[in-house]
C-alpha cells in the first residue's frame, strides 16, 4: 500500500516502534482516581510541584523525575480532549501531542497558572535541564528538522494480525552537494558577526530606575549562530532538498485506531546539518462490513428467523480468522450474546486475544405468504400469550 502516488528514488527499511515508552499511569503519578474532578487534579498537581520543586530538592534526581512526571500528568489530565484520549488509549493516545522526543517544557501550557509555585524555572536553567529544552533553550547551533505526521488507514484484519506497509512520502533531505552545510564547495559557514554565535541579540532600554533587557532572535543568522557567505548553488544555502522516499513499516498486531507509531529520524532533515525529525504514523481504521471493534473484542450481529430462535439451529458465521459453526439452542431470545473465546483482536502486549461476541437479533417477517399466515394463526391459537394465565 502506498499513500502518495509518485516514483521513489530511495528505499529504506524501517521498523516502526511504539512512540510511548513504558511509563507510569498519569492518575497514579498524581495519586488520584479516574473519576477525579479537574479542580482536584489542579490542587493535587500544585501540592506535588511544591513538594518536588528543584529548589527544595537540590541535586535530588529522584525528586526531579517526580517533578517531571507530575507536570506531564497534569498537562494531559487537565485537558478534556487529551484526558479522553488517554482514558481510551493510554499513553499512546496522547503521544502525538508531545512529538518524537516525548514531553518537553514547551508542551506545558499552564505556566501562568502556577507562577507562585514554579517561580523562574520557566526561563531556562533547571527546567531547561529537566525537560531537555523548551522556552529556555540555548539558541544557536543546528536545529532539529520538523516531524511528519501521516495518517494510515488499515482494515480490521490488518489491525488484528499485523501487516507490512510501504509509505511513500516527500521530505526535506540533507543536500548532497554541500552535505547539508548550505555553503558552496570550498567554503563553510562562519560565526555570525552580529550575535557572535549566540543566535540571539540583547538590547538594553532604560525604564525609570530599572534597565530592561530585551532578548530576541538574531536577525542576521535567524538564531543559528552561523552565516553563509558563499551559499551552495543547489540548495541556495538552505542545506536541504526535497526528496521522495519509500519507507517500509511493520504494523504490530493488535494496534488500535488513534494510536501513533514513530519512525525515528525519518522526518525532515534539520536545516544546515541539523538532526532529522521523526515520522509519526497515525493509525486509522476502515469501516468493516460485518464487525465492529470494542477494545480487544469483535462485535458481530447475527439475524435469525422466528423458527431458528424457537427450534434452534446450526449456522456458519464469519470471524477474523475464517468461518466457524455456531449452535443456536432452542428458545433463543433476541438480544442474547454468544461469546467465541479467542476470536477477537490480539492484545498489543502479546498476552492472548480478545473474544468475538455474537449478538442475536430475531427478525420479524415483513411479508407472509398464505401458508405462512395459516401456520402463524395455528400457532397463535395454541400458544400461551404473555401475561395470560393457563
Amino acid at each position: 500500500m502506498v499513500l502518495w502516488p509518485f516514483q521513489s528514488t530511495n528505499q529504506q527499511s524501517q521498523t516502526i516502534t511504539n512512540i510511548t515508552m513504558a511509563k507510569r499511569d498519569y492518575y497514579e503519578v498524581l495519586g488520584v482516581d479516574r473519576s477525579v474532578s479537574n479542580d482536584e487534579v489542579k490542587r493535587t498537581y500544585r501540592k506535588l510541584a511544591m513538594k518536588y520543586h528543584p529548589d527544595r530538592n537540590p541535586d535530588d534526581k529522584a525528586a526531579e523525575e517526580k517533578f517531571k512526571e507530575a507536570a506531564e500528568a497534569y498537562e494531559v489530565l487537565s485537558d478534556k480532549d487529551k484526558r479522553q484520549r488517554y482514558d481510551q488509549f493510554g499513553h499512546q493516545g496522547v503521544a502525538s501531542d508531545f512529538g518524537a522526543s516525548g514531553f518537553q517544557w514547551s508542551n506545558f501550557s499552564h505556566a501562568g497558572d502556577f507562577e507562585d509555585v514554579l517561580g523562574n524555572l520557566f526561563g531556562g536553567g533547571v527546567f531547561g535541564d529537566l525537560f531537555g529544552g523548551g522556552r529556555g533553550r540555548r539558541r544557536g547551533g543546528p536545529q532539529r528538522g520538523d516531524d511528519l505526521q501521516l495518517p494510515l488507514k488499515l482494515t480490521l484484519e490488518e489491525l488484528a494480525e499485523g501487516v507490512g506497509k510501504t509509505i511513500r512520502l516527500k521530505r526535506l533531505a540533507s543536500c548532497e552537494s554541500c552535505n547539508g552545510s548550505g555553503a558552496a564547495a570550498g567554503s563553510r559557514p562562519v560565526t555570525c558577526p552580529t550575535c557572535r554565535g549566540a543566535g540571539e541579540v540583547r538590547q538594553m532600554s532604560p525604564s525609570g530606575f530599572v534597565q530592561m533587557i530585551n532578548v530576541s532572535t538574531c536577525p542576521e543568522c535567524r538564531g543559528e549562530g552561523m552565516v553563509i557567505e558563499d551559499p551552495c548553488r543547489t540548495c541556495r544555502g538552505g542545506g536541504r532538498q526535497e526528496k521522495k522516499v519509500d519507507l517500509k513499516t511493520e504494523i504490530p498486531a493488535g494496534i488500535a485506531a488513534g494510536q501513533t507509531l514513530m519512525m525515528r529520524g525519518q522526518g525532515h532533515a534539520g536545516p544546515r546539518g541539523g538532526p532529522a525529525g521523526d515520522v509519526l504514523v497515525i493509525i486509522q481504521e476502515e469501516p468493516h462490513p460485518h464487525f465492529k471493534r470494542q477494545d480487544a473484542d469483535v462485535l458481530f450481529e447475527l439475524p435469525i428467523s422466528f423458527s431458528q430462535a424457537a427450534l434452534g439451529d446450526k449456522v456458519e458465521i464469519p470471524t477474523l480468522t475464517g468461518k466457524v459453526r455456531l449452535t443456536i439452542p432452542e428458545s433463543t431470545q433476541s438480544g442474547r450474546v454468544f461469546r467465541l473465546r479467542g476470536k477477537g483482536i490480539p492484545h498489543l502486549n502479546g498476552n492472548g486475544r480478545g473474544d468475538q461476541r455474537v449478538h442475536i437479533h430475531v427478525q420479524t417477517p415483513t411479508k407472509l405468504d398464505k401458508r405462512q399466515r395459516e401456520l402463524f394463526k395455528e400457532l397463535s391459537a395454541i400458544e400461551q400469550k404473555p401475561g395470560q394465565v393457563a
